[in-house]
């Protein structure tokens, strides 16, 4: 229905498993012919590859265009505490998002995802060749809900930022279409201070 409004579909399915299960989940994903999905990239490259390789021949068996594939590296939710003691992996988050989003261009995906405070980094060590979608962005009038690593709809963009992920901000305001449109100010004042 979406496509054929010619609207694009963003398939945030985060899929997590062993690479033959996300590479058949990946493959009928990339069959309906969604324009971006996700993998988390602690999965591992193997995964990742897989996925590649999958979305490739999904969307090629029924002449839809390749989708980009996103690797998420770690969820905007954690901080450095829940990343260091409950999941036990050491380092900052910075560095634990560096090491994953260079996993995902190894493991040849077109785009990554992280929260906007690790965007500019990302962007200096990866290149400009690879989507970088950022959740975690809030406007400074909104709740930040379950979110640590956050950042404004402008500052993300003037960070590097290729797409946006913004959902309570929206669905979540007494007036959705009014909070967008603030949003959309806010990105405007980000695209021509990043220019």
């Amino acid at each position: 229905v979406f496509q054929d409004k010619d609207l694009k579909v963003f398939f945030d399915g985060k899929f997590l498993d062993i690479p033959n299960t996300v590479a058949m989940a990946t493959e009928a994903v990339a069959r309906v012919g969604v324009d971006m999905l996700t993998v988390h990239a602690s999965g591992g490259k193997k995964m990742m590859e897989a996925s590649v390789k999958a979305a490739r021949s999904g969307a090629a068996a029924v002449g839809k265009q390749e989708p980009i594939i996103l690797g998420v590296t770690v969820l905007t939710s954690l901080n450095k505490a829940e990343l260091n003691d409950e999941l036990r992996v050491p380092g900052s988050v910075s560095d634990q998002v560096l090491h994953l989003a260079k996993l995902c261009q190894s493991s040849g995906l077109t785009g990554i995802v992280a929260s906007p405070e690790e965007v500019s980094q990302i962007r200096a060590v990866v290149g400009a060749g690879i989507a970088l979608v950022t959740p975690g962005v809030r406007p400074k009038w909104a709740a930040t809900h379950d979110q640590s690593r956050i950042m404004t709809p402008a500052d993300a963009i003037k960070s590097g930022a290729d797409y946006l992920v913004i959902g309570r901000p929206i669905t979540a305001a007494s007036d959705p279409r009014d909070a967008a449109k603030r949003i959309l100010e806010e990105m405007e004042q980000g695209v021509a201070a990043a220019l």
